[in-house]
């Protein structure tokens, strides 16, 4: 039996239909990734799930005793106490022991402590623990504080934003729940917890749903794709590796049909508008056909607008764009960067990475001239156009709309030299008419991380400086943005704890490894991990040299048997990528998905069965042609 149940449930908010007759069912041990477009409804769905919103319409069900938590994207307020108070806030009766617990603990060890008082408070706790089976709760507490390396005593409100993230997430994992819902659990971690928390998601014994925009993470953790566009639930039950491979080919196909039907409707709308002789012997049955086709037509779903993304290049910088000379700084008694040196030449490309609070963007602003150094000098180029995007969104003005944030007092921007009206140029960034008249502090966080890149990228540069560019954005949106950035003809730093978005985007990568210390590595995310684990080997000593043979070996001939073989492959070979293009499309169908896993299944291991018996045919072909290409040479000799 499911533990959660969706049927037919619809839902619109403020005038917007987000869900559509969607279905739904959540098994035991599932890891299903829920993708989509910002605004397509995934944080709506998850809170459905979660019990905290109800439906327009259907039903949304769970099995008798499932209990579910959830890990919101936003950072909500309200929230008092220590970090130990905010994570054990989630576990109802036995939180309240424990947080009343430390309280009590940490007020024992402070000088001048009532000792008898608080001994006997702690151990009335104690008993209630025992009766509440609270201790394995406690121990629970302990670790994912210690791992996700908490200050339990200090209060929640002094921290920052990425401490904040952790805490709710601790809060979340706590509880155990039978369903955890995630909702971009990454947003404001750095790669070290990223990765300790896809290692921990991985083994986690129940039920989890996830939205994210973290590739890796979703390539790693899901056994099971949901997308939400347009209303509807596309349910591919399959990793993210096979989402994609069979997504590319539905398109193909859909884009073929289309193309195919709106040829068949244009013929019949030309017949239609024919002369008198035709009216007069017009076939009312085709004429019927022709308004069922403009109906289907009408009703299409269409998908919805690309992103376009581009960078306009300002004038060209000269070849050195910063240099960094034993640069130190430091904040008070800490320090942040030590002895620091780098090289920034044009159409570099160089990512930064490490810790929440190590100081990468007061790298930036160092690099940019923003901050002078406590020692050392950092010199600049020529002819420097430089935008920054600031991860806090600062640059935006969350009591104007979208439109004033980009138009600045005018209708028009330019891009690459010619004008364009705002609305437009919005709308290559997902804004409608209708969005784009809204105020900035009704924005999504992934709608106010594409304002900025749409204000950013309305004004040229020849240096380029983003900070976290990639938080709240989408998987779509982010390809694009990559897209963009390789394109772009200057020169690029890069802040992000996206190890995907690293690795297609940066060409080095300075690394904060502590203490200060800045190391630089070629590469990007991959490329650290492989050069920070392997030492400098010894060089190998030289391989011997063949021997060459004395003589010249007789040359290979096909035999009769082989020749009859290779005749016949180039029709085996078509029979069996006839047979491949029919799964594909089968695969590619969504009621396949609806009459459930079984049938879905078996024509995917048959799919796999025959890429694999394909790879093994083109090798003989491969080896056969090259044969009998030696055979007439031979012959020729």
């Amino acid at each position: 039996m499911a533990l959660l149940s969706v049927q037919n449930v619809s839902l619109r908010l403020g005038g917007s239909l987000l869900l559509q007759q969607v279905d739904l069912q959540i098994e035991r041990h599932e890891r299903v990734c829920l993708l989509g477009r910002n605004g397509s409804g995934k944080t709506t769905l998850m809170k459905l799930l979660n019990g905290e919103i109800l439906p327009d319409s259907g039903v949304v069900s769970r099995s008798l005793g499932v209990s579910t938590a959830r890990l919101d994207q936003e950072i909500p307020g309200g929230i008092t106490g220590t970090v130990i108070d905010a994570v054990t806030s989630g576990l109802a009766v036995k939180g309240r022991l424990l947080a009343e617990y430390h309280r009590t603990s940490a007020a024992l060890a402070e000088p001048g402590a009532d000792e008898g008082r608080l001994l006997a408070r702690l151990d009335r706790l104690g008993h209630r623990l025992d009766a509440e089976n609270g201790w394995e709760i406690h121990r629970q507490v302990d670790l994912v504080i210690d791992r996700m390396k908490l200050p339990a005593e200090a209060e929640y409100e002094t921290l920052s934003t990425g401490l904040k993230r952790r805490t709710l997430l601790a809060r979340a994992l706590v509880s155990g729940p039978d369903i955890l819902l995630l909702d971009e659990p990454t947003n404001h971690l750095d790669i070290e917890t990223i990765t300790w928390l896809e290692d921990f998601l991985s083994s986690y014994p129940g039920t989890l749903i996830v939205v994210t925009h973290d590739r890796r993470l979703v390539r790693r953790l899901a056994s099971r794709i949901v997308e939400i566009d347009g209303g509807r639930l596309m349910d591919w039950q399959c990793d993210y590796p096979t989402f994609l491979r069979r997504k590319e080919e539905r398109l193909a196909n859909e884009a073929c049909q289309d193309q195919l039907f709106d040829k068949k409707l244009a013929i019949e709308e030309e017949w239609l508008r024919q002369g008198i002789k035709a009216r007069r012997t017009r076939n009312e049955g085709r004429v019927k056909a022709l308004e069922r086709m403009r109906a289907e037509r009408r009703q299409r779903w269409e998908r919805p607008g690309q992103v376009s993304m581009t960078i306009q290049a300002g004038p060209r910088s000269g070849n050195l764009v910063i240099e960094a000379e034993n640069v130190s700084f430091r904040f008070a008694e800490k320090t942040v960067i030590s002895n620091f040196s780098t090289t920034i030449m044009r159409r570099d490309r160089v990512g930064v990475m490490g810790p929440n609070g190590c100081g990468k963007t007061t790298l930036l602003h160092l690099l940019l001239g923003e901050l002078p150094p406590r020692e050392g000098r950092i010199r600049l180029g020529t002819n420097l156009e430089v935008l920054y995007f600031d991860q806090l969104r600062d640059q935006l003005d969350g009591e104007k709309t979208v439109f004033e944030n980009v138009a600045g007092g005018s209708d028009w921007v330019t891009v690459h030299g010619k004008p364009r009206h705002v609305m437009g140029y919005l709308s290559g960034f997902l804004f409608s008419a209708e969005r784009s008249r809204t105020k900035v502090k009704s924005l999504s966080g992934g709608e106010r991380c594409r304002l900025m890149l749409a204000r950013l990228f309305a004004r040229t540069a020849n240096v380029l400086i983003l900070d976290e560019p990639t938080n709240d954005l989408d998987i779509e949106t982010l390809e694009f943005l990559e897209e963009a950035l390789l394109a772009f003809e200057g020169t690029l730093l890069l802040v992000s704890h996206d190890r995907t978005f690293l690795n297609n985007v940066v060409t080095s990568t300075l690394v904060f490894s502590g203490d200060g210390k800045i190391e630089e590595f070629v590469g990007g995310y991959d490329d650290w991990l492989e050069q920070r684990a392997v030492p400098a080997a010894a060089p190998s000593p030289p391989a011997p040299r063949p021997r060459l043979p004395k003589t010249r070996p007789a040359a290979p001939r096909l035999t009769f048997r082989e020749e009859r073989e290779l005749e016949a492959l180039p029709e085996r070979i078509a029979a069996l990528e006839e047979e491949q293009k029919r799964l594909w499309q089968s695969l590619g169908d969504p009621e396949l998905y609806r009459a459930g896993p079984l049938e879905a299944a078996a024509l995917d291991t048959r799919r796999q069965a025959l890429e694999e018996e394909l790879a093994v045919v083109y090798l003989r072909w491969e080896t056969l042609e090259e044969l009998k290409t030696r055979t007439l040479e031979a012959e020729k000799n």
